[in-house]
């Protein structure tokens, strides 16, 4: 089958690797019809972790059944399903708990929580490509609804960052009313600023220094906060009339950087720190690693961040973090999609077959104009 391979730092190329097939009973075989590149793969991309050669990318998947193990009983060869990026057994004391994010059994002994295409996540072969095995098939994949194909644009954005935006606000601890500030306007931080606004925010602001990002936030009736305009935080406090924002998400990571380009992992969080009012909630899901030998500092280079954990005390904050159970949330917003209620493709810039993919992860790299979210397509012709 043909898949997009990693060769090493800003290298990838779709090459002949062997066909996903069925391993265990449990396995459900699907062809893979839509995948996205994600802001996290370029993490891997840049060579920033060490995710190994000859690993395919791809942890947002969508695709039709065209095979299941022997030992599957809820799905069946023709459904059109999304797969989320937790690789999950749902058996393990974890997943009962509805911690699927953090399986104690798709990943080796001492590390929790698995993923497809990922570094450190369990070694499973990823999903841009032709053909994905999902492994406990009748538990991790969700069956989408008849248009699934109609809209799959939408539905692919369940196997991650429309759960993981969601994430971002419910760890915030947001109720109907309050005002949310998000920084990072990527696919992420858009579909926390949708989530917001479909729980009821009163007031949604996205800091980011992208024009066609701050644009794509205007849409959905987010305010553009530009950092490269002057200090996001003040832009907050002016925005709240000097009390801050009652609840704030983190959806930029490690690599966080300021308009000068200079990188500071811990940027994004002390700005939301300040940004956040007394009592506050803030909700991260911003990748962060426990060891970054490309970080610019040796600080960073272990994982550590110069965070301003004093004034987070003293304003008697709270924050969540982690990676989204994707599983705890994705019914719901399938449902959501499916009743027409939210159109998370306002944010696809594009739709390429998977050959293309190449350039694409160049272009999406550089974060140039108009290159918001890639849907790759391995069935479309070139």
């Amino acid at each position: 089958m043909k898949a997009l391979v990693y060769n090493g730092p800003r290298d990838v190329s779709v090459s002949d690797v062997p066909d996903a097939r069925i391993e265990a009973p449990n396995d459900v075989l699907v062809k893979i019809t839509a995948t996205n590149i994600c802001g996290s793969d370029l993490h891997m991309y840049e060579g920033r972790t060490d995710f190994e050669k000859g690993r395919i990318f791809g942890h947002e998947n969508v695709g039709e059944v065209i095979e299941v193990g022997s030992g599957i009983d809820k799905i069946a060869v023709g459904d059109m399903v999304s797969a989320p990026f937790n690789v999950s057994c749902g058996h393990c004391t974890n997943c009962e708990h509805g911690l699927t994010n953090y399986c104690l059994v798709a990943n080796v002994e001492g590390m929790a929580g698995g993923a497809y295409g990922f570094a450190d996540m369990g070694g499973w072969a990823g999903g841009q490509a032709e053909y994905l095995r999902i492994p406990w098939g009748d538990f991790q994949c969700l069956r989408l609804p008849e248009d699934a194909k109609e809209k799959q644009n939408d539905y692919v954005m369940l196997s991650d960052i429309f759960p993981t935006g969601w994430h971002a606000v419910e760890m915030s601890g947001l109720v109907p009313g309050e005002t949310i500030v998000i920084y990072g306007g990527g696919p992420v931080g858009q579909m926390a600023a949708l989530s917001a606004s479909v729980k009821g925010a009163a007031k949604v602001m996205v800091v980011d220094r992208h024009p066609d990002r701050l644009k794509l936030a205007e849409q959905i009736g987010a305010i553009p906060i530009d950092d490269s305009k002057g200090s996001p935080v003040d832009q907050v406090m002016e925005q709240t009339g000097g009390r801050g924002a009652d609840r704030g998400a983190e959806c930029v990571g490690y690599q966080a950087h300021d308009p000068q380009g200079n990188e500071d992992n811990a940027l994004t969080l002390n700005n939301l720190v300040a940004s956040v009012k007394f009592t506050g909630g803030i909700g991260t899901v911003g990748v962060f690693v426990p060891q970054d030998p490309g970080g610019p500092d040796e600080l960073s280079q272990q994982g550590k961040a110069r965070f301003d954990f004093g004034n987070f005390w003293f304003k008697g904050q709270q924050m969540g973090c982690g990676q989204a159970p994707v599983k705890r949330y994705n019914r719901h917003l399938r449902d959501l999609i499916a009743a027409d209620k939210v159109t998370p493709s306002w944010i696809v810039s594009h739709n390429l077959p998977l050959d293309k993919a190449p350039d694409a992860y160049k272009h999406f790299d550089a974060r140039e104009d108009g290159w918001t979210k890639v849907v790759l397509n391995p069935a479309q012709p070139s």
